[in-house]
């Protein structure tokens, strides 16, 4: 039996599509398809038209793929692609998203039907939380939500957003301090 070769990396990937394998392009779509979906959910909660949005990311990504650096991580260029395709939905929609954390990214421990207490506990920081983070100004929602929910790191961040690392640190810190601010004043402790 043959070992099997190993899995190719997004950036390989993309330099088949530069070079005219149209096909590979469908393989990162499968990637990261999921990802781009939960953030702009995330990012535009309360739009109808994620799927559409997250669709148009795709499309901008093939028709500039000769633009992307195939020695620099796609990971982050796709989430630029996604920053800007979801801003100029919000432009064209006229209102600003409100955030959404969902409970099983904040609480990953499944509940036991026969626990109700702690069900009706769960429900009620979601909506605490969710609550907290609509107070927060969008620059502080979108790092909170790249850096803990899509998990990015800091230079994958500053390269999303276009901003120095320490920028990308300073938000994280301040956005983190005023969503326990507005949580404390709220009466739920973070």
């Amino acid at each position: 039996m043959t070992p099997s070769p190993p899995e190719k990396t997004d950036e390989v990937i993309a330099a088949l599509v530069q070079s005219g394998n149209k096909e590979a392009f469908g393989e990162l779509v499968a990637r990261y398809e999921a990802k781009m979906i939960r953030y702009g959910r995330k990012f535009l909660f309360g739009y109808e038209d994620v799927e559409d949005a997250v669709q148009e990311v795709f499309i901008k990504a093939y028709r500039n793929i000769q633009s992307f650096d195939a020695t620099k991580k796609l990971s982050s260029w796709l989430y630029r692609i996604a920053h800007n395709e979801f801003i100029n939905t919000i432009k064209k929609k006229g209102k600003e998203p409100l955030p959404f954390f969902d409970a099983d990214t904040l609480f990953p421990h499944p509940v036991s039907p026969e626990k109700s207490d702690q069900q009706t506990h769960l429900r009620e920081a979601k909506e605490m939380i969710e609550s907290c983070l609509s107070k927060l100004t969008p620059k502080y929602r979108e790092i909170l939500i790249l850096y803990y929910l899509e998990e990015l790191s800091y230079k994958e961040i500053a390269d999303v957003l276009r901003v120095p690392m320490a920028t990308v640190g300073v938000r994280l810190k301040r956005g983190r301090e005023t969503l326990q601010s507005i949580c404390q004043k709220q009466g739920f402790k973070l």
